[in-house]
């Protein structure tokens, strides 16, 4: 699970660098962000979880090298005698393409590909998918949900007025993956989040959870969930605490970029890249490119360029300058997904500039997992869970 929310600009009228809002001297967050505060010097304190997760795992040192090096030899000694010692997620995008690369090729790994098919997926994360795991001869499992079941839960987001229509993606990913790690004995998740390059997502901002997406799709749903991977509470516990499957994220180890990444895909495996983060599948594309900006005014390429900005990898100008520009929208998306989803061109309009509901109006986990804060801080130091849930998840935070 992870949380990432409204990180808000206002229409063209306001630009980001024309100085309305308070923007941090480091990064491109400015005071519209949830939850954003400024030291005296002008920094926000986002830069400074960025900073504390960048010391907390030694990101790119020679500690942080060392410590990885003991992950891999505990992932190659539960996994032996058995087929797979890990599991890598498998979306088609930069960041899971290239780690199944470095497992095989650089850290002697025996990955299992897992993949989670909306049925949205764009061809080029079909192929990317076919390209990586064929040459490196990684076997692929892949959990196909109904795709009528899978768009009457889109829908049911879409009338519900909340801003997470790809949350149910999001959360069957994760649960996909326990699922065949358990079916196989394997102990180790790696996924290939880099709070690096894509940021640290501010707080008290989008929220889901396995309850909550049930709960939406209860009240707007038609078609019965059976083939639709949900993680409920029990389902979630019992992977951390029966079957103790970590999740580890080896790129907050070790140095990663994902132009260096892309051009070695490229080049190895005829990779071919989709035009930004996140627009590898058309319903994550529509949420990023369209929905948010045009429905909730949140333009969430902040959090990449905010890292990007803080860590040095790009003149903060320049990101001010990307991010003033309007996000890339594949052609005829739009029409796409009205077509596929049955919906009219009044229908569309009534969804875009409906009324606007958070997870508050819903039934959810949320409190639950603030009570159990201390519980999930020691299942995050154990690797059971990513510090990034103890951080966003538990903390009482509001919108």
């Amino acid at each position: 699970m992870s949380a990432c929310r409204f990180n808000k600009i206002n229409k063209k009228t306001i630009k980001i660098n024309n100085m309305k809002n308070k923007i941090c001297s480091r990064c491109i967050y400015d005071s519209s962000i949830p939850q954003i505060e400024f030291d005296e010097n002008g920094e926000c304190n986002y830069c400074k979880m960025s900073d504390d997760l960048a010391k907390m795992y030694s990101t790119g040192k020679p500690e942080g090298y060392k410590e990885f090096d003991k992950i891999l030899n505990e992932i190659k000694a539960k996994g032996k005698g058995k087929k797979y010692d890990c599991v890598i997620g498998a979306s088609g995008g930069t960041d899971s393409s290239f780690m199944l690369h470095l497992a095989v090729k650089e850290w002697g790994l025996r990955p299992l590909a897992v993949h989670y098919d909306n049925t949205w997926n764009t061809s080029f994360a079909t192929e990317n998918i076919r390209k990586v795991t064929t040459k490196l001869n990684i076997d692929l499992y892949t959990h196909v949900i109904d795709n009528k079941e899978s768009d009457d839960i889109i829908k049911s987001f879409l009338k519900s007025g909340v801003a997470e229509i790809d949350a149910p993606t999001d959360l069957a990913f994760a649960e996909v993956h326990y699922r065949a790690a358990s079916k196989y004995g394997i102990k180790y998740v790696l996924e290939g989040h880099t709070f690096m390059e894509e940021g640290v997502s501010p707080l008290g901002n989008t929220y889901f959870d396995g309850k909550y997406i049930k709960s939406i799709h209860k009240q707007f749903g038609s078609i019965p969930m059976k083939t639709y991977p949900l993680m409920t509470f029990v389902s979630f516990m019992k992977w951390l605490l029966i079957y103790r499957i970590k999740k580890i994220r080896p790129y907050w180890y070790i140095n990663f970029t994902k132009k260096n990444a892309q051009k070695i895909l490229e080049k190895e495996y005829g990779w071919k890249y989709y035009g930004g983060h996140h627009l590898e599948n058309r319903i994550s594309a529509f949420n990023h490119s369209i929905y948010f900006p045009q429905k909730y005014n949140i333009d969430q390429r902040n959090n990449t360029l905010s890292a990007l900005s803080r860590s040095g990898a790009m003149d903060r100008d320049e990101a001010i300058k990307k991010y003033s520009a309007p996000p890339f929208v594949e052609p005829d998306l739009v029409n796409y997904f009205k077509k596929r989803l049955n919906f009219s061109d009044e229908e569309y309009d009534s969804i875009i500039n409906g009324e606007h509901k958070t997870y508050k109006d819903y039934p959810t986990y949320k409190k639950r997992f603030e009570k159990l804060r201390p519980l999930f801080y020691l299942l995050a130091k154990a690797n059971l869970v990513p510090m990034s849930f103890y951080i966003k998840y538990t903390s009482k935070t509001e919108i």
